[in-house]
């Protein structure tokens, strides 16, 4: 499926809070899809559902919800490593993480309409995604950042510039503590986009926050 997708891409992560024990009656399901639905009006071009502790029923609950809201507009919904349930569930397709089934074997089971992105850490990993039909990657922590202290270090931007300059044809998304402040240095060093969690979650701030990240990415075409 061709990303096809208007530059800069921004992408929505949502937190992971959510437990087994959470229900379509709690109010951190509502608050995701709340979330969804003021993406959805911003124009933001891609969410990842990332709750993964909700039971695979709260899950599909979730997404076949969130899928509705997503439903003939520009934004493209994808499920944290659950192919089956975003298939199911009516979403556009998956993000891999590093330990999920590979790109290529998604890509033979759920076809060339089904979108597929994939978290890298290193230039080795992207090249991997790009070889295996995932239609992006995310590439980080580029900054310092609490939920991706198990990668080590911060990646830096001069790492992401590698990547992005190596696979020039391929969307590579900076991710890890990114911010309004620090996102036009990883256009300058050549991502097509930006991801996070921390950077999507006030979704009255949404309009405002597009706008000034586009803005900022127009400053480096």
């Amino acid at each position: 499926m061709p990303l096809n997708l208007s530059q800069p891409i921004l992408y929505l992560i949502t937190r992971g809070a959510t437990t087994e024990a959470t229900t379509t009656v709690d109010p951190e399901f509502t608050q995701i899809l709340n979330q969804v639905l003021a993406a959805v009006a911003a124009g933001i071009d891609l969410i990842q559902i990332r709750e993964k502790h909700l039971t695979a029923r709260v899950l599909f609950e979730l997404v076949s919800e969130a899928a509705r809201a997503t439903r003939g507009t520009r934004t493209r919904l994808l499920v944290n490593d659950r192919a089956d349930i975003a298939a199911g569930a009516g979403a556009h397709g998956v993000h891999l993480t590093t330990q999920s089934l590979n790109a290529a074997t998604i890509r033979k089971v759920f076809g060339d309409n089904f979108l597929i992105g994939a978290s890298t850490h290193s230039l080795d990993e992207a090249r991997q995604a790009h070889g295996e039909d995932a239609d992006f990657a995310v590439f980080g922590p580029v900054f310092q950042t609490e939920s991706k202290q198990e990668f080590g270090l911060p990646k830096g931007l001069e790492a992401l510039s590698l990547v992005a300059r190596e696979l020039s044809d391929f969307p590579v998304l900076a991710l890890g503590g990114i911010s309004m402040a620090n996102a036009a240095e990883c256009f300058a060093a050549g991502a097509r986009g930006v991801a996070g969690i921390s950077l999507f979650s006030q979704p009255a701030h949404f309009i405002n926050l597009c706008s000034t990240i586009r803005e900022a990415a127009r400053e480096h075409e």
